[in-house]
């Protein structure tokens, strides 16, 4: 790149040299010419793009350029992006495997596309993969020892509310949140709909006390944040109700609803966590456990 920006000065003057008679230039036609540059999607081979600049506008204005590219990076950055689904443990203690975090590497691509910009050709997308940070061989101890726990109490006669509270605590349980993974509670329970179990149940709206199917499922919630809370993770998003509840104490509930607000939170301890959630007839608990040697670890780097 530095030898192309001392040579675009002088191609533009070999551009605009009148040829005298018998003699052709050959620097005009071809620095007038456009270059094709294709991005492909590695994974399915289809094109996902093509640039056609001219040499003539690279020259002119390469920043340009560059920033129409950034400009429709952003515009796909969503749809070749996938969020880290969390892996869990079954009953009998086996991982079920979620998905890792797939991103696209702008700077690359950014990059790579104007490295191109005089030549063209074909650039696959480069995506970057982040796995969940735990090792497998440690999800047998996770559960060792429990470094946080928060319990929250609700009338067990309300059967629907009772159902979705149970329901959403049992997603949540036995979910391995991996040094520096993010908790998304919206992700992790999924779709609160009838086919899923979920009741219709009392839920509070803009300040209001409606019905609406999965009604309840912020107490589990805000049973987690006020778990997880206390290791002073970082609290990537969490949302008040807009009228206080009863079962946390005042402003430290954490409300969700699915495709719109969500609790999230990451896991800066350096050390894998897992997440109990134990429900029974009138509470929930959920607990945050680790193994005794992360815990030792931990404390040591804290002492």
């Amino acid at each position: 790149m530095p030898l192309l920006k001392k040579l675009i000065p002088f191609l533009i003057l070999l551009s605009i040299i009148p040829t005298s008679k018998g003699f052709t230039n050959p620097f005009n036609e071809e620095f007038k010419q456009e270059v094709t540059i294709t991005i492909i999607d590695p994974n399915t081979g289809d094109e996902v793009k093509t640039f056609q600049p001219s040499h003539i506008e690279l020259s002119m204005d390469l920043a340009y350029f560059k920033q129409q590219v950034e400009n429709w990076i952003h515009e796909i950055e969503s749809i070749y992006s996938k969020e880290m689904v969390l892996d869990k443990i079954d009953d009998e203690g086996k991982i079920i495997k979620g998905r890792p975090k797939i991103g696209l590497n702008k700077e690359v691509l950014v990059e790579t596309i104007v490295e191109h910009s005089f030549t063209g050709g074909e650039i696959p997308l480069p995506f970057y993969v982040t796995e969940s940070g735990y090792k497998e061989e440690d999800v047998p101890h996770l559960e060792e020892v429990v470094l946080a726990s928060y319990t929250t109490y609700f009338n067990p006669l309300k059967v629907g509310r009772s159902k979705n509270i149970e329901l959403s605590a049992l997603a949540i349980h036995n979910v391995i949140v991996g040094s520096v993974d993010v908790f998304s509670f919206n992700s992790v329970v999924g779709p609160r709909e009838i086919a899923y179990g979920y009741r219709m149940a009392p839920e509070i709206v803009k300040g209001k006390v409606v019905m609406g199917v999965g009604g309840g499922i912020c107490q589990t919630s805000s049973t987690l944040f006020n778990a997880v809370d206390q290791l002073n993770l970082e609290i990537v998003e969490r949302h008040h109700h807009s009228m206080d509840v009863g079962y946390v104490p005042k402003g430290r509930d954490a409300t969700v609803s699915f495709g719109g607000l969500d609790f999230r939170f990451q896991n800066n301890m350096g050390i894998p966590l897992l997440i109990k959630a134990y429900y029974k007839p009138g509470s929930v608990t959920v607990e945050v456990r680790t193994s005794r040697e992360y815990r030792d670890f931990y404390e040591y780097e804290l002492s």
